[in-house]
């Protein structure tokens, strides 16, 4: 048994924050992945892990169950870090389909099983698509690995309650804003003139009835600015995963107490 797990009590630190950062890393923390396959991949790579980690030689005791809540937390963490950061192609989304009328159709998210918008779901797909396609989730799970080099498995309590990570908290949430505003706003400015273009239209034609004949205007110029857009939705999305690795990472140092 010690030939096949250098030392069981630091495998089960390792299990747990591996375990706690697939419950709320996007991709890996899908519905639609099946609960059992994620438990047996995440015993895997820290089964692995385990060999390349150092790993301190310590017993079960009070002390220990306080390693194994810090586990959890650290996990929790540095998953919600870059699912914040994700969170933003969603948020664009919603921008967008505000504008567009789309915002009484919801669907059902598979990762959160709560309604996200139409386009925030389709975004949030091809954002997924893309992110296996550069390698993302291979810069995710190399996260998780390097993040032992910050907080060691033996440090009992990094400073959750400094006045650093708050500050980094909402950074990060403003952050994730401001992308998704980036996102969103060729489109919404395009429905923005397409509105005052109605307007105008409505003032110049009362006879016309602008609530049955803007919808559809809408709604076709939306998707026509969206494909045109494409290409730069595209590099935002790549913008978007760089800024995920890089809180990833100052989220550790902070948490290592750099």
């Amino acid at each position: 048994m010690n030939e096949l797990i250098p030392s069981l009590p630091a495998f089960l630190l390792i299990l747990t924050r591996v375990t706690s950062f697939f419950v709320t890393l996007p991709l890996f923390s899908y519905r639609s992945i099946p609960t059992t396959q994620r438990l047996i991949f995440a015993a895997v790579l820290a089964w692995m892990m385990s060999y390349t980690v150092e790993m301190p030689v310590m017993e079960i005791d009070g002390q220990y169950i306080l390693l194994v809540i810090k586990e959890a937390v650290i996990g929790l963490s540095i998953g919600i870090a870059a699912f914040i950061i994700m969170a933003a192609i969603q948020v664009a989304g919603g921008f967008i389909d505000f504008q567009m009328g789309f915002a009484i159709a919801n669907v059902i998210d598979p990762q959160t099983g709560a309604q996200s918008p139409l386009l925030g779901q389709f975004f949030n797909s091809l954002a997924m698509l893309l992110l296996l396609a550069v390698n993302g989730h291979h810069m995710l799970l190399d996260g998780i690995f390097y993040s032992y080099e910050f907080v060691p498995v033996n440090e009992l309590w990094p400073p959750f309650g400094s006045e650093g990570m708050a500050e980094f908290m909402v950074l990060t949430f403003a952050k994730a804003f401001a992308i998704a505003f980036q996102m969103a706003i060729p489109v919404v400015a395009t429905l923005f003139l397409v509105d005052l273009a109605l307007g105008i239209t409505a003032r110049a034609v009362p006879q016309l009835n602008i609530f049955v004949v803007g919808f559809p205007i809408k709604i076709g110029v939306s998707f026509l600015a969206i494909v045109t857009m494409s290409g730069v939705l595209i590099t935002l999305m790549k913008k978007l995963f760089e800024v995920m690795i890089l809180t990833m990472r100052d989220l550790m140092v902070l948490l290592g107490g750099g």
